[in-house]
Order: structure tokens, then sequence, then C-alpha cells
């Protein structure tokens, strides 16, 4: 059986965001039974729902033999390690990586919600993972390409 596409989001507004992206992009290569297929560029956009300085955020494509519950604590150790820290819903963070997807899984438990429940209304997600996934769908709201003009009032710029 082959390992299921895996996209986690991956953002920060504190310190250096750009340096710790990159930084956690290297880290989830290194997640046991984890290989890192793709990254997206680095793309700035403003907090949605949130404040503070402008956020740096990427999408990565992964496969790995690890299951959902222990690839989502392994992204929480990776932020632990950058001192993430949550005072508050939508805080600025040194780094914030979420599990988009798991394949066309859809898992709701009180630790994790799979497809990330609010990830085709935020253009800092959409546009990087339709960078890697042109064709990509959500597994009960279809095509997410679709969904990316309903995001269309979000600022977001791709960096070089």
């Amino acid at each position: 059986m082959t390992a299921p596409r895996i996209f986690v989001g991956l953002g920060a507004n504190l310190g250096d965001a750009a340096g710790t992206v990159r930084a956690a992009l290297d880290e989830l290569a290194a997640l046991e039974g984890t290989e890192l297929v793709a990254r997206s560029a680095l793309y700035r956009s403003a907090p949605v729902e949130a404040q503070g300085p402008d956020f740096i955020n990427a999408v990565a494509e992964l496969r790995s033999t690890l299951k959902p519950q222990a690839l989502l604590e392994g992204l929480q150790a990776i932020e632990a390690r950058h001192q993430r820290q949550r005072p508050y819903r939508n805080a600025p963070r040194t780094l914030d990586l979420d599990l988009l997807f798991v394949g066309d899984l859809v898992l709701n438990s009180p630790s994790l919600v799979l497809p990330h429940p609010r990830l085709h209304l935020r253009a800092f997600v959409l546009e990087p993972l339709l960078e890697l996934a042109p064709d990509w769908s959500h597994p009960i709201l279809g095509a997410l390409a679709g969904w990316r003009a309903d995001a269309a009032d979000q600022t977001i710029v791709r960096l070089a």
C-alpha cells in the first residue's frame, strides 16, 4: 500500500519567520518514517482573524508511515523546539504547523480534525497548496481551486 499524500501548512510571524519556516521544512523531513516530497514557495500574508505582523507561509507535501495522531505529535514537537506559545487563540507565533490533509482521510477526534476545518477559507493555505497540487480535491468540499476565489480579498504575495 502506498503512503497517502500528506499536506502540512507552515506559518510564522515572530522573529526570523522566513528562517523558521525554512528550518521547519527541514525538520519535517527528519520525522521518523517521513519523506519531504515537495515544498511550496514562501508567501507573505496578512493575519486572518488575528493581529500582529504579516505571516510567512508555506505548504509541504509529505509521505509518512506515521499514523495521523503520531504525525500531529511530531508537528507539535517541532513547534515546541521553536518556542511556540499559545497564550490565546490566533496569537502571533514563532511557528504554526497544521496538518491539512492525510490523503482523503476524514477524521473528527478531540485532538485532530482532518481535513483541517478552515483550510478552504484561507488564501495563505490555498495558494501554496494549489502550487503543489493544483487539482487537489477536498473529500467533502470538492476541488480546492474553486475555493480560491472566496479568499480573494486576503492579501498574499509569493516571495522570490
